[in-house]
């Protein structure tokens, strides 16, 4: 099983990045698939998630209305959509997987740095 982001950057305030994850090893149709980020001397903390089984997306209330999560199962594919950014958006971003019915996400890539300056 393996995860791996990528499409992070340098970007100035008010633009706009599109992180991917590219998952491997197993069927995405049977996870919740999430994306969290750690900024420097921070712990780290949720972004969204997008549920198995056509359950619906989820986001933590400092991103809603500038991220979007989707997926392509298909594809195998995570994606972030992230707009307006913020100097306070530049973190390493994570996406994790969660099996459908698992109490945690038990699989996670390596981040990809998103650094928001002028």
């Amino acid at each position: 099983v393996q995860l791996v982001e990528s499409g992070g950057g340098l970007v100035q305030p008010g633009g706009s990045l599109r992180l991917s994850c590219a998952a491997s090893g197993f069927a995405l149709s049977r996870y919740t698939l999430a994306w969290f980020r750690q900024a420097p001397g921070k712990e780290r903390e949720f972004v969204a998630q997008s549920s198995w089984n056509g359950g619906g997306t989820n986001y933590a209330d400092s991103v809603k209305g500038r991220f979007t999560i989707s997926r392509d199962d298909a594809k195998k594919t995570i994606y972030l959509q992230i707009n307006n950014l913020k100097a306070d958006d530049t973190a390493a971003y994570y996406c994790a997987a969660r099996r459908a019915f698992s109490a945690s996400f038990g699989y996670w890539g390596q981040g990809t740095q998103v650094t928001v300056s002028s």
